[in-house]
């Protein structure tokens, strides 16, 4: 107990010493390792937007139930600051719902976002908002959502809200509570005063390979507009899913190209903090998926992404920060030490 004291009072001595952030992008690169992201130094034109980044650190991502975790444990992680068992959305390990840190922002008076190119109420996503004993309890995390203060939302799955088994459409529920639906595209010129959902697709986005264009960028800037016309601050969370799914398929092209266009959406959010100078980005990963690898190719001048498994793996993934308070995101941590980064910079 006394070391855990020492621990947060240099926490609390560090956080006071230097700026506090007034807005945070949380970027997830979902199953992405340091090999995904090296991709981006042999595939793409131009240098990657990760090598802005200065303040760099490595979580370790075990869950409680599992030495590899999965995403619903990781995000819980991140969110709750307790880590979890595989499977939980938004609960402690005893399955007793825990408050998330989009909730207790909102009880702040920040505005709130979240994007996937994945349902909405996939794990990562539901990691933020809802509580259930499972991740595939997908109508009851919609359920959630319908409940929630979350104030905008981007991704698909508009099948677990007019879909449903119990018969009921949440669609006319969440337009009473101020939300305006959309299932066809992105809407421009959002008025602050109401709550937005773009559900683009019954279930997942396509691949990026599979013609699914700039959604993850598009909505990523429309999100940033949108949420920082508030004057007390934001919260986005925008997640780069088909890396996980591109290592489980041990698909090579739709790796790189899936870390491709989760690189554009770092750069928004680069673009966006260094213009705003208020801003926090982080961005990191749940796991790693694939036990990836970057081997010699064919040729002396070529490489090739290779695969050892089509699961989660056990190793460290990065910690990738920019803006007031990167520093202390440095160093080796657990994942949950996130959440408890972020309360002590935002003091909620």
């Amino acid at each position: 107990m006394k070391f855990k004291i020492l621990l947060l009072l240099g926490l609390s001595t560090q956080v006071f010493a230097q700026k506090k952030p007034k807005n945070v992008i949380f970027l997830i690169g979902d199953g992405m390792g340091l090999s995904q992201i090296s991709t981006l130094v042999y595939f793409k034109d131009s240098a990657s937007n990760f090598e802005t980044f200065k303040h760099i650190g490595f979580s370790k991502t075990s869950s409680t139930s599992h030495k590899v975790t999965d995403s619903a444990a990781g995000a819980t992680a991140f969110t709750t600051g307790q880590k979890s068992y595989n499977r939980a959305i938004g609960v402690s390990k005893d399955t007793v719902s825990l408050p998330t840190i989009l909730e207790q922002l909102e009880a702040k008076n920040y505005k709130t976002g979240l994007i996937s190119l994945c349902t909405i109420t996939h794990a990562t996503p539901a990691s933020f908002y809802a509580h259930v004993k499972d991740r595939d309890m997908f109508e009851e995390i919609a359920t959630d959502l319908s409940n929630s203060g979350v104030d905008f939302f981007a991704g698909a799955g508009y099948k677990y809200f007019t879909e449903r088994k119990d018969g009921q459409n949440l669609f006319p529920i969440m337009e009473k509570k101020g939300f305006v639906l959309d299932t066809v595209s992105l809407k421009t010129n959002l008025d602050p005063k109401k709550r937005y959902g773009f559900l683009l697709d019954r279930l997942d986005h396509p691949a990026k390979d599979k013609g699914r264009g700039e959604f993850l960028p598009d909505a990523t800037k429309l999100a940033l507009s949108y949420l920082s016309k508030n004057k007390d601050g934001f919260f986005l969370m925008s997640e780069g899913s088909y890396i996980d799914w591109a290592g489980h398929q041990n698909n090579a092209e739709m790796l790189v190209m899936e870390q491709l266009d989760f690189d554009k959406v770092v750069g928004i959010a680069l673009d966006f903090a260094k213009k705003d100078k208020n801003t926090l980005v982080i961005v990191t990963a749940d796991h790693e998926t694939g036990a990836t690898a970057i081997e010699k190719g064919k040729t002396a001048d070529k490489v090739q992404v290779t695969f050892n498994t089509d699961q989660h793996t056990g190793t460290m993934v990065p910690v990738f920060a920019y803006g007031p308070g990167s520093e202390l995101f440095q160093g080796i941590y657990q994942n949950n030490e996130i959440y408890h980064k972020l309360k002590a910079l935002l003091d909620f």
